[in-house]
């Protein structure tokens, strides 16, 4: 079986489920979190219509998660979001505005609100996301040094509000769970530490099926929070094949910006 695709991602869920996990929007945690938990993300940044496959294949699970879109024409469609929303799924705001105002925080805060409203004139939006947007040299978080997000209605963003020396990071960022090297700003404290018993078992998984056999074994963290991106997961040769190849480019380009990061800091 190959990974990244959404047979294997069906696994990932089936054995999560039989082991005891029960699955939450990012919304449902924050105001009640379960004991042992997947909070299940996704950051939808392309292939909109890939959303669409991942969340069918959750509902007949029954599994809700979180969606962020992007206000671009590659994420953000209404009838996408629509669709995802009308089975159970939780819709957020994944946002990139002081990236895409190169900066400007007085700029990104209007833009950010307009988006914002777009989003919540189709459906429910109180949580938000950053885009990492690699790229640019602004990290989109650093916008509530100077703004609240709370002022706005957002009551959760899960890199200020959850504690992850307690709940366990997966993300398929770089098309891996281990692409912390990969990663320009998917990342967050203690991730990768060896002498965080609760983090070092998710830093060291490799591929999907590594997840999966660690929940066989039950050697997975009661809570954890799983970052998707659905366009990386098909079962159509050529799409997954180009993903593949695609992805792999970006990681070389990638790689030289996060060392250029930690170099600077």
């Amino acid at each position: 079986m190959r990974d990244f695709t959404l047979h294997t991602y069906n696994l990932l869920l089936t054995t999560l489920k039989q082991n005891g996990y029960r699955f939450q929007t990012f919304r449902a945690f924050l105001n009640n979190p379960e004991k042992k938990c997947v909070i299940l993300r996704h950051d939808v940044d392309f292939r909109k219509i890939n959303s669409l496959l991942t969340s069918k294949l959750e509902n007949d699970l029954g599994i809700a998660g979180t969606y962020f879109f992007r206000i671009v024409p590659g994420s953000f469609d209404i009838e996408v979001i629509k669709k995802i929303n009308s089975m159970g799924h939780e819709i957020g705001y994944h946002y990139e505005d002081l990236a895409m105002a190169k900066g400007n925080s007085d700029r990104a805060i209007e833009t950010f609100l307009q988006n914002l409203n777009v989003l919540r004139e189709i459906v429910q939006v109180d949580t938000i996301c950053m885009h990492g947007s690699p790229l640019s040299r602004y990290d989109n978080r650093t916008l509530w040094d100077k703004y609240n997000y709370q002022d706005y209605g957002i009551i959760g963003e899960p890199y200020f509000d959850i504690d992850f020396n307690r709940v366990c990071y997966l993300t398929d960022s770089g098309r891996r769970w281990n692409g912390g090297a990969v990663s320009v700003r998917d990342k967050v404290p203690g991730r990768f530490a060896s002498s965080d018993s609760l983090n070092s078992n998710c830093a060291n998984f490799r591929s999907t099926f590594d997840i999966i056999n660690g929940a066989r074994k039950n050697n997975l963290p009661d809570s954890i929070m799983l970052t998707i991106h659905p366009q990386r997961w098909d079962n159509n040769f050529l799409p997954w094949l180009r993903e593949y190849v695609w992805q792999n480019a970006k990681n070389i380009v990638k790689r030289k910006i996060a060392d250029r990061e930690l170099k600077r800091i």
